[in-house]
């Protein structure tokens, strides 16, 4: 019998939708403490000012908050530290290259746990001009005035 795969989303980069257009998606483990871990279970995590960086063959995260454990005593860890994220070689190699490209860059989109294990989601971006903003939010307001015009319709 297949094992059911769950996955409980943990923290989500909402930020990063609206700023960047995320061309490519990477899937990485990463490196944790005991008491991270324990923190992200009851969900303290926040990933709004997170950035990546490729460094000497090895990427890492910037500026996530994984909020002290509380009955953590002297084993928690700095909340900010800067923690190694978890890729095949390939694939580090791969973004590498790109981010060589003007104008891209890596960000951090979600968080989550994908059965036991945390997993942070990693984006290709390329950052977003004002007016291509400005479409964005005219087409979520249509689509959100036809979803209203059809359910007034069918109420009758």
């Amino acid at each position: 019998m297949a094992k059911k795969e769950g996955i409980k989303l943990i923290a989500n980069n909402k930020k990063a939708y609206h700023d960047f257009f995320i061309e490519e998606s990477f899937e990485t483990g990463i490196s944790l403490a005991g008491t991270e871990v324990k923190s992200l279970r009851m969900g303290k995590c926040s990933i709004k000012e997170a950035f990546v960086r490729v460094e000497k063959g090895e990427v890492y995260v910037y500026g996530m908050h994984i909020s002290p454990y509380e009955k953590g005593n002297i084993f928690n860890k700095d909340p900010l530290r800067v923690r190694k994220l978890l890729m095949h070689r390939y694939e580090i190699n791969r973004i590498s290259s790109k981010l060589q490209e003007k104008g891209l860059t890596l960000v951090p989109l979600r968080v989550y746990f994908k059965n036991s294990l945390v997993k942070v989601e990693i984006g290709l971006a390329r950052g977003k001009k004002l007016y291509d903003k400005r479409q964005d939010i005219a087409k979520k307001d249509q689509r959100r005035e036809a979803e209203r015009d059809f359910k007034v319709k069918n109420l009758y």
